[in-house]
């Protein structure tokens, strides 16, 4: 079954009513609706007037709620927007059912382009990597910076921890999955997901764990979860096949904002051997490593990689010398916790 086929949910009017999203403190939701689709986005009240506007792209199974730390250390900073892609989070399945990377991609555009916010600094992680990248290829008009933390571009070698999540594409899997753990709660499914994103899941606090139950509580109960889930990986996995100037890396080579790559040493999903590759194709690039880091290093090292953002401004502002050595001398090294922060820059 093709990601672009007819949805097979009900239409957003009469999905039944389930527990509203939590929003942190200072947070605020609102919805759009656009053309095709109806988007949910998460956003905290600038500090000032005049901020340079930022959106925040989550990966597979995420939602806004994902970038809710690195918004709050970025205030003063920028004005914050996350988004909910199509089919998670709070926002509704997309009217013709496409999750793929470019259906994705299409909402963000359609997003900026009627809001005019743009030119956005982009931060995408995963999946939302993948759909930043393609929306920095595109459109370069509506990208000032681009902050890419794990991002899921093809790898030749895919880990084999990343297997079960890439088979969730294959048609039937998602609904034998649900039928072979039908028995499992919903802690046992959030911890299941935390050791696969975390480096060290014992950073996740208490509270933390309990708001992802929460949340995974309230999407079991929506229609179109699982195909949500299973549509947007084979997505994923359609986009790895794709060459020509189509392929992610080909659009890669042509993004023209200032770049940071974010990769984690500990990362199950995306292999941190692809940081290389990356900070050889983005044509300016910063490349920060966390060593003990997993997928998700703007939920575990918030403080990082706001840091690291901090230094992608001032040096793009700047026009840091090709081949310089990055200092992260704003970044607090204890929060590696343990591990050595390595940024480096490359420019064409």
């Amino acid at each position: 079954m093709s990601s672009t086929e007819s949805p097979s949910v009900p239409a957003a009017s009469v999905l039944p009513r389930v527990a509203p999203v939590r929003v942190g403190e200072g947070e605020r939701m609102r919805s759009v609706r656009l053309p095709g689709v109806t988007l949910s986005l998460r956003s905290r009240r600038p500090a000032r007037a005049g901020l340079p506007p930022a959106l925040y792209v989550h990966g597979l199974g995420g939602s806004s709620q994902n970038w809710s730390q690195l918004m709050v250390r970025l205030d003063g900073v920028v004005d914050s927007e996350a988004v909910d892609l199509p089919g998670f989070g709070d926002s509704p399945p997309p009217d013709d059912g496409d999750y793929s990377v470019t259906g994705h991609a299409r909402a963000v555009i359609r997003y900026l382009d009627a809001a005019g916010r743009g030119p956005v600094h982009l931060f995408g992680n995963s999946l939302g990597g993948a759909v930043a990248t393609r929306v920095s290829a595109v459109r370069p008009d509506l990208v000032r910076t681009l902050t890419l933390v794990s991002p899921a571009l093809p790898e030749l070698r895919v880990q084999r921890t990343a297997v079960p999540t890439a088979l969730l594409g294959v048609p039937g899997v998602a609904a034998l999955f649900t039928r072979l753990t039908k028995e499992w709660t919903a802690e046992q499914r959030v911890s299941g997901v935390m050791a696969l994103c975390y480096g060290d899941p014992a950073r996740v606090s208490p509270e933390a764990f309990r708001y992802a139950v929460e949340e995974l509580e309230r999407r079991q109960q929506l229609p179109y979860f699982w195909d949500a889930m299973a549509r947007s990986a084979r997505g994923v996995v359609n986009a790895y096949t794709l060459g020509g100037q189509h392929g992610l890396w080909r659009q890669a080579e042509r993004v023209l904002a200032p770049t940071l790559l974010i990769y984690g040493g500990r990362d199950q999903l995306v292999g941190y051997r692809m940081a290389q590759k990356a900070a050889r194709s983005f044509r300016d690039s910063r490349l920060l490593s966390l060593p003990d880091a997993g997928h998700v290093a703007m939920m575990e090292y918030p403080d990082v990689v706001a840091g690291a953002f901090r230094e992608l401004l001032t040096q793009a502002g700047s026009a840091a010398s090709a081949d310089a050595v990055v200092p992260v001398g704003s970044v607090d090294s204890g929060e590696a916790a343990g591990g050595d922060v390595t940024a480096t820059s490359t420019g064409s």
